[in-house]
């Protein structure tokens, strides 16, 4: 393996060691919550939307998270115009890959595959090859960096491999990642999705490193990618000199990104802040909007507070017969607010990553600070 993947070796006194710390110290936390397993799946889910809005963004697709959130996921099958339809296609590469054994080696099977199912059908941001490595050279728009030859990029992406899945103790994880993701775009091994395959190549390094002891689904990044496309962009071409001051700087940036990210996963662990400060204020603005009547937010909340109920648990919540409980349940699934748990199909849990409810904690997200900078106007 060349000097590509050499991982650098910050000053003991630089920005990025603290940050190392701060992140190994949040992981740890991962997982110690006491939000309900279903709900954390829940929200989980939703971010995969919004890291995906996220990532066709920055390749100039305007749909707004609250478009995508409406729309893609929903029970009924759409046929979406192009710009949904690119969002929708990350969507989908992110619930792929979250079926994969994460302990298994990333190859050049999964890049092309990734690739394929991103630029699945579009026009605007597809490729005349889904699925292939380049076979042309090929220049990026307002970059000074010249991609390798097309020839070389088989070799290259395999060096690529080797080093993300070497084993590396935790402190060097996140250096890994890193370096990882600036030599994806730097190698552009594809005519056009890139950028959206390299995110996608980020989420799976994760699911093998960070979260893959933990038993929890992965941090999809937002704030690396989304709180300012333009200082991505910037910190990703400090790397592409592939010096030591570069990659440092490349690498400081996705660490406090992941750091952000992190202790914003933390707080989501935590049902109190949960119950009060999210999913509860979402429940009274569909109320306050006459969605939902009082009759129906009581019976949610006693959802949110339980995780999963069967329709027995909500006896307290809907007076009367077993018949008129299964009515009541019925029409909150028929109207998407809440769903089929995984424990049966008699099983029931809140509805949050589609549906009534998504919306709304969209806005009361973007309300806590928990949005990226790039929804900022949406």
């Amino acid at each position: 393996m060349n000097n590509l993947y050499r991982l650098p070796q910050p000053a003991f006194d630089s920005d990025l060691v603290p940050l190392l710390f701060e992140v190994e110290r949040l992981r740890a936390d991962i997982g110690t919550g006491t939000t309900h397993r279903e709900i954390v799946t829940e929200l989980h889910l939703l971010f995969d939307t919004v890291m995906s809005v996220i990532s066709a963004r920055i390749e100039g697709n305007h749909t707004t998270v609250y478009e995508a959130v409406e729309t893609i996921g929903a029970a009924e099958a759409r046929s979406f115009d192009d710009h949904l339809s690119e969002i929708s296609n990350i969507v989908e590469a992110v619930r792929y890959l979250d079926t994969l054994d994460p302990s298994l080696p990333l190859t050049h099977g999964l890049v092309r595959d990734l690739h394929a199912r991103t630029v699945d059908g579009l026009i605007r941001e597809g490729d005349p090859t889904p699925g292939a490595y380049r076979e042309q050279d090929v220049a990026i728009s307002g970059s000074g960096h010249v991609p390798p030859s097309w020839v070389t990029v088989h070799a290259e992406i395999s060096d690529l491999l080797a080093f993300a899945n070497h084993d590396r103790p935790m402190h060097e994880q996140m250096m890994q990642i890193a370096l990882a993701h600036h030599r994806f775009v730097w190698i552009h091994p594809f005519r056009n999705g890139n950028g959206r395959v390299s995110r996608l190549f980020t989420y799976a390094m994760l699911r093998k490193t960070v979260f893959a002891t933990r038993g929890y689904s992965a941090l999809n990044p937002a704030a690396v990618f989304g709180n300012d496309r333009s200082a991505y962009i910037a910190a990703l071409e400090s790397a592409d000199a592939l010096d030591d001051e570069g990659t440092v700087s490349w690498i400081t940036f996705f660490a406090r990104g992941i750091r952000d990210d992190l202790a914003r996963l933390v707080q989501l662990q935590d049902h109190e802040f949960v119950e009060a400060a999210l999913v509860g204020p979402a429940l009274a603005q569909l109320t306050r909007d006459g969605i939902l009547s009082r009759a129906d937010e009581t019976v949610l909340r006693a959802v949110l507070a339980a995780g999963v109920v069967k329709a027995g648990d909500l006896e307290s919540v809907i007076p009367g017969t077993a018949s008129q409980r299964s009515r009541v349940i019925r029409a909150l699934l028929d109207r998407g607010l809440l769903r089929q748990a995984q424990d049966g199909p008699r099983f029931y849990q809140l509805s949050l990553s589609r549906g009534p409810l998504a919306s709304r904690l969209i806005r009361r997200l973007n309300e806590l600070g928990h949005l990226p900078k790039i929804l900022e106007n949406d």
